[in-house]
């Protein structure tokens, strides 16, 4: 037996140099064995040729990353009091503007005209309705869970039933293609597009109309506190007094200067004597302008990916979404295209599509 054993070093440290001496192009690469791996989905072992990371089950099509570990989420409180805070914020701030706008433009609207008074104290309590109840919906509702799927068992699980999923380490059950874990809400949200801080929730496949009319009504509700503090200002703004100007020098650029100067020196010292509720009109109104302007870009962003088929993370239908007014009027509640109730009518007709056209090269 030990002379065996000799025998086989002896021919080893002969083979070490013979090898060494031969070029680069007869070396060949040895053949790893077998790996025996299990799929989290249907718990079949699977033989892969080598050790692959990710890999895809034949029967269910799950997806198994074997590098994928349970990452700790780190400030998780932090965060979703950092979410509590802002919706409380916000909170005080539609009551102050919708409570402030009450209080410093009816009594002047009302000193106009009783009709008026009481037309926009209806506008202003449905505007006001529109906006708590979608923020509330947007806020406070869940933003759409991932489907329940069996996995786990391969009897009860059919072949590509999990196409495309993957396992969430985080919430320990499969994820679908279309799903995206949210750290700050600690959970896997369906289409999600984003996570919002000012609602305190994600924009999800269940909330997504929601933020939508959120916005829309924030929108619109900013463009007519921003009329109607320009309205009341009109009314209640104290006399603008300034130096007369001197026409000795002409009308040249020097004249329009002196003149824009002298206008906005006059307003800023009518301001001091504005009374409380022209300085709250004031305020709303610098707020409402700014507020309608980031709103507004947000706004058309949110419909520019709606219009595409997609959200801001993944896509909405499955498969490459095309640009089409269809999407528009799917999401918005429509399910079924306008050719079902108008056969000989296509809703191309009447809305803008900006598909590309395929071009053909000729030969």
């Amino acid at each position: 037996m030990t002379s065996l054993i000799s025998e086989s070093f002896e021919v080893a440290s002969k083979a070490t140099p013979i090898m060494a001496d031969l070029p680069k192009e007869h070396f060949i690469a040895s053949v790893m064995e077998d790996y025996d791996v299990m799929c989290w989905g249907c718990g079949l072992h699977l033989l892969l040729p080598s050790h692959a990371p990710v890999f895809k089950c034949g029967w269910c099509g799950a997806l198994t990353n074997q590098n994928a570990g349970k990452r700790e989420c780190k400030y998780f409180w932090l965060r979703r009091l950092r979410d509590r805070c802002f919706v409380c914020i916000l909170l005080m701030f539609m009551l102050f503007v919708i409570c402030g706008g009450v209080w410093a433009a009816f009594p002047v609207l009302f000193s106009i005209s009783y009709f008026r008074g009481i037309f926009h104290s209806i506008i202003t309590f449905i505007l006001s309705v529109t906006t708590v109840y979608t923020f509330s919906s947007a806020s406070f509702a869940c933003a759409g869970t991932p489907p329940s799927v069996v996995w786990g068992s391969y009897p009860a699980v059919g072949k590509g039933a999990l196409e495309n999923y993957t396992f969430c380490q985080l919430c320990s059950k499969p994820k679908s293609p279309r799903s995206h874990h949210c750290r700050s809400c600690g959970m896997c949200i369906l289409d999600m597009d984003h996570h919002c801080p000012f609602i305190g929730n994600c924009v999800g496949a269940a909330n997504h109309r929601h933020f939508i009319a959120l916005l829309i009504s924030v929108v619109t509700s900013t463009f007519y506190i921003s009329i109607m503090t320009v309205y009341v200002c009109w009314h209640i703004w104290p006399s603008i007094t300034y130096e007369p100007f001197d026409h000795s020098y002409g009308f040249g650029s020097d004249f329009a200067m002196r003149a824009i100067r002298e206008i906005v020196y006059g307003l800023l010292k009518s301001v001091v004597l504005l009374s409380p509720r022209g300085l709250v009109l004031v305020y709303l109104f610098v707020s409402s302008v700014s507020l309608g302007i980031g709103l507004s870009i947000l706004l058309w962003q949110q419909l520019c990916f709606i219009y595409e088929g997609k959200t801001y993370l993944n896509h909405l239908n499955d498969g490459v979404g095309e640009k089409d007014c269809q999407n528009l009027v799917q999401f918005f509640g429509c399910p079924y295209s306008f050719s079902i109730y108008l056969p000989h009518c296509s809703l191309s007709r009447f809305l803008p599509s900006f598909r590309k056209k395929t071009q053909r090269h000729k030969k």
